[in-house]
């Protein structure tokens, strides 16, 4: 049996030389997110290519809040391609099992419960035909609750679309993109091999890896979605203090893939911008989330991994609205 968390990137095999390649294979990663699934599925065939060209496929990880297969039927009626894990195998293997799926030259990896905006893939491929060398690409990203409602939109890295200068050493300081704006040749897999280590920041581990060994490129159009709930891995990963303690590892695994005389610096200011990431967190898991005891976990991990007066000052802040009992007045609709 596998391990849930493999300790190395598994490796990613080649298709077979035969293999009719199509250009895209849109594989969309599923457990037990039904209620967003329909949006998600429904986002991609609004702008599906013909089967020829694009490959779609759901990759359910043995859901149990309902029949992911028959929500595929209803909606793809024949186009869109169902695979059922034989047990729940965790979210690694089920990313690792989209991708040795995937016959398309391109992979999205779009999580089952995120969202492609009208022209996402449209503005991937313009990207890819203009840099040819790039190893993947990725677009702008807004991030959104479970009722999708906005709640913030991704760093602008670039005002227009090109290759990102010293890519690896700006992803290295922190995550800047999510999982669903981002294509990745399937080739980059077959040399790098898929997620591993952690089941928090395996993302940000991969796109640096990817930095690492290729030209990334980039357009600053918002065209994906990333969705925020309590149920996923984000949400669940948060209230449990995992979160910390999976990007410390991810932090420390990238040194692996930066250049010597920077490792030192960059480390730096990855935990130091973690930490401040948290530290604002810890104010919505504290009255969103209504998790005092979340969000004090929060900002004690953010301290322990960059002490300094403003990461103090938030381990205060919450401590102290605890402790009065504070809360939020209701907000008038």
């Amino acid at each position: 049996m596998l391990e849930r968390t493999p300790k190395s990137p598994p490796q990613i095999a080649p298709l077979p030389a035969d293999t009719n390649q199509p250009e895209w294979s849109v594989m969309i990663p599923a457990y037990n997110c039904i209620h967003y699934l329909r949006k998600t599925i429904e986002s991609v065939l609004a702008q599906a290519l013909d089967a020829k060209q694009m490959q779609i496929e759901v990759i359910d990880d043995f859901s149990t809040d309902s029949d992911v297969e028959a929500l595929v039927n209803e909606l793809g009626k024949g186009r869109i391609g169902f695979f059922k894990q034989p047990r729940n195998v965790g979210s690694l293997r089920n990313f690792e099992t989209c991708i040795n799926r995937a016959k398309g030259k391109f992979v999205h990896i779009l999580h089952g419960d995120d969202l492609v905006k009208p022209g996402f893939y449209q503005e991937i491929g313009g990207l890819f035909e203009s840099h040819p060398e790039a190893g993947a690409a990725f677009t702008g990203c807004s991030d959104i609750d479970e009722n999708d409602k906005w709640l913030w939109d991704s760093e602008q890295i670039l005002k227009e679309p090109g290759i990102i200068d010293n890519w690896v050493l700006k992803i290295a300081e922190g995550q800047l993109l999510q999982t669903p704006c981002i294509v990745v040749r399937r080739e980059v897999y077959e040399k790098l091999g898929s997620f591993f280590a952690v089941h928090y920041g395996e993302d940000w581990e991969m796109w640096t890896r990817i930095a690492a060994n290729y030209p990334v490129a980039y357009s600053p159009r918002k065209l994906a979605y990333y969705r925020v709930h309590s149920n996923n891995i984000t949400g669940n990963s948060l209230t449990t203090g995992q979160n910390i303690k999976d990007i410390s590892a991810v932090i420390n695994i990238i040194q692996n893939y930066l250049p010597a005389d920077k490792r030192k610096a960059l480390k730096t200011r990855a935990r130091m911008n973690y930490a401040i990431y948290i530290g604002i967190l810890s104010d919505r898991i504290y009255h969103t989330q209504n998790n005092p005891k979340a969000a004090l976990m929060q900002v004690t991990y953010a301290f322990k991994l960059h002490p300094s007066k403003r990461t103090l000052y938030r381990f205060v802040k919450i401590l102290t609205k605890i402790l009065i009992r504070y809360k939020n007045k209701p907000q008038q609709e």
